[in-house]
């Protein structure tokens, strides 16, 4: 009976759990920002032939993909993972020479 009267717990102070429907409203839009600039950078890097450009837009994809969540468009992230591959391999293909970036001389 002393184990009664010395209960912590407050039957009436309990909450059940209810699921958001909706969208979640702490969504992390970091893998969203990061495709977009993967996309930006990629497109930097394929036609203005900047090597440091196709390499960032591959780190920034690699950011977006490992950042994404399960119910995201991974058509969307995979397509900006291959873009920024390609650039990465078409400036290298186009000027094999070592990557000089220009604010180091």
């Amino acid at each position: 009976m002393a184990n009664a009267v010395s209960d912590p717990r407050r039957p009436e102070k309990v909450q059940r759990y209810k699921a958001s429907i909706g969208g979640s409203i702490g969504e992390d839009p970091t893998p969203d920002y990061m495709n977009v600039l993967s996309m930006v950078f990629s497109m930097c890097g394929l036609m203005m032939k900047l090597k440091w450009c196709s390499w960032i837009a591959l780190f920034c994809s690699s950011i977006s993909f490992a950042n994404s969540r399960v119910n995201d468009d991974t058509k969307q992230i995979l397509s900006s993972f291959m873009l920024s591959i390609s650039a990465v391999v078409m400036s290298y293909l186009q000027n094999p020479q070592p990557m000089t970036l220009p604010w180091f001389y």
